[in-house]
């Protein structure tokens, strides 16, 4: 489904073999969170989707993990950032921004998609789901 749907929106898109059922678990155990729905689905298809340009579109399991844990275990953000232990990042811009999904007692309520701006430190929503950020996304490189 995912990558039938991500496929026509954009012709310029690298798909991956898909992410096993273990791989998803160890990573939301490394984690200590449960993956949403939509995001362990788009997984299972595709370990991650690269757009034009080489964007991240939504990253690996492994991206996903390593990303994750260098924010949230990084002195030095600690001094920059507000904390990001109530963020999951998937995905991000090529600019240094970075899109996810809000953390609440180690899940991911469907309260949609925020981007955080790494200049800043803003945290704004920006789609209402999933799918709907991957085309708002891939709209911008049509």
């Amino acid at each position: 489904m995912w990558k039938e749907l991500i496929g026509q929106l954009h012709h310029d898109l690298k798909f991956f073999p898909p992410a096993s059922a273990a791989m998803i678990a160890d990573a939301e155990r490394k984690l200590a969170i449960s993956f949403p729905d939509d995001l362990r689905e788009l997984l299972q298809e595709s370990n991650a989707v690269v757009g034009p340009i080489g964007l991240g579109l939504v990253w690996s399991v492994e991206e996903i993990v390593r990303t994750n844990l260098e924010f949230r275990g990084s002195e030095e953000f600690r001094g920059l950032y507000a904390g990001f232990d109530q963020l999951l990042f998937f995905a991000d811009s090529g600019t240094g921004d970075q899109f996810a999904y809000r953390i609440e007692a180690g899940v991911t309520p469907d309260i949609g998609i925020l981007e955080w701006n790494h200049e800043n430190d803003s945290r704004v929503y920006v789609a209402p789901s999933l799918e709907r950020y991957i085309q708002q996304t891939l709209q911008a490189y049509a």
